[in-house]
């Protein structure tokens, strides 16, 4: 990680340097602001790697800023660092493109390690919401009518939702990115579903995550 450049996002100040402090031996560099506007305007400035945010700012929520900054970067990578344990804070974090999810109650240590998960293409969120978000979702894994899925296409769906470009993923796969494609619309028609956040979520439901 010592190559990354992140910005961070929090309106505590105590908070925002606590981070600042424990993440600077560990990155490239490292800037903070301390709303979602800021926020914003930083990542375009800077295109950071990473960007760690709270879930709730002034001026523009989390969610606000990360659905902006995805438009215009969409490979930045964004972790949300919270006290939110609802669950539907993490699906909101990850419809609009989170990679992570890290309770505020966590170690210092499980947030480095978020960070080189983010950072390698995974999808990182804290155990006990992770545990909570898969109970209340389980409903949904036994129904039924959830349609059968293949181990390629199971294989398929927990690259995609790693965070993989296709080309990757054809390589890890063994296959063309062509093929990768046709596997990918094929899986979102047999789901239903119709984005990258959308597979992520499913995924996380499987407990392919």
């Amino acid at each position: 990680m010592n190559r990354t450049r992140v910005v961070l996002a929090d309106d505590h100040v105590l908070t925002r340097e606590g981070l600042r402090l424990l993440l600077e031996p560990h990155v490239k560099s490292i800037d903070a602001v301390s709303d979602g506007q800021a926020l914003v305007a930083a990542a375009l400035r800077l295109k950071p790697d990473l960007i760690i945010l709270d879930v709730t700012m002034p001026v523009l929520t989390g969610i606000q800023a990360a659905v902006q900054i995805k438009k215009s970067l969409p490979a930045t990578k964004l972790l949300f660092v919270t006290m939110h344990v609802d669950p539907d804070y993490l699906e909101a974090a990850l419809s609009v493109g989170a990679s992570g999810y890290v309770l505020k109650s966590a170690a210092p240590e499980e947030l480095l390690s978020a960070m080189k998960s983010v950072m390698g293409g995974q999808v990182y969120v804290s155990p006990s919401i992770a545990k909570e978000h898969l109970e209340r979702s389980s409903g949904l894994s036994r129904a039924p009518g959830l349609p059968r899925l293949s181990k390629r296409e199971e294989e398929t769906l927990r690259l995609v939702s790693s965070g993989m470009s296709r080309k990757e993923i054809a390589f890890q796969l063994g296959v063309s990115v062509k093929t990768v494609a046709f596997h990918r619309a094929r899986l979102q028609k047999k789901l239903g579903l119709h984005s990258t956040a959308e597979l992520t979520k499913h995924a996380f439901v499987r407990g392919l995550l």
